[in-house]
C-alpha cells in the first residue's frame, strides 16, 4: 500500500516539484495551499506524513504544526517543515512547536525524498505492533 503524503505549500512551483519528486518514488500526494485546507485534509485524508511550509497565507506553518500536535487524530503524524526561513531561530521554533524535521529551501528533490523516507521509517519503528490474542 502506497504511503500518503500531504504537502501544505502555497507556492505552486515548489508544490509541483515536491509532488513530482514524491510521486516518482511511488507516494500518493495530496496538496493544500493554505493552513485551514491543510488541517482539514490532515483530518479527512489520514496522511502518513505532512510536509509543511512555514510562510503560508492566513496561518503560518508554526501555528498549523502546533494545532496538529494538539489534536489526538493528528498528534503523532510525522511533520517535515520545509521553508525558506533558514535562520537557526526558525528551525528551533519549528522543532519546538512539534515538527519532526526541518528542511531549508531550496533543496534537491532527492533530499526531500530522503527526509520523508527517514521520517516514515522512524514512524514505523515507533508504532507499537498489534499482537493478536488467541483464545
Amino acid at each position: 500500500m502506497e504511503k500518503k503524503i500531504l504537502v501544505i505549500e502555497d507556492d505552486p512551483s515548489t508544490s509541483r516539484l515536491v509532488d513530482y519528486s514524491l510521486r516518482h518514488e511511488g507516494y500518493q500526494v495530496l496538496t493544500a495551499s493554505n493552513g485551514l485546507e491543510g488541517i482539514r485534509k490532515a483530518h479527512n485524508e489520514a496522511p502518513d506524513l505532512i510536509i509543511l511550509d512555514v510562510m503560508l497565507p492566513g496561518m503560518d506553518g508554526f501555528e498549523i504544526c502546533h494545532r496538529l500536535r494538539s489534536e489526538p487524530d493528528t498528534a503523532q503524524l510525522p511533520i517535515l517543515m520545509f521553508s525558506a526561513k533558514v535562520q537557526e531561530i526558525d528551525k528551533e521554533t519549528g522543532l519546538k512547536v512539534g515538527a519532526d524535521d526541518y528542511l531549508s529551501k531550496p533543496t534537491a528533490p532527492a533530499e526531500i525524498v530522503s527526509r520523508v523516507e527517514k521520517l516514515l521509517a522512524k514512524k514505523k519503528r515507533d508504532t507499537p505492533t498489534q499482537e493478536k490474542v488467541s483464545g
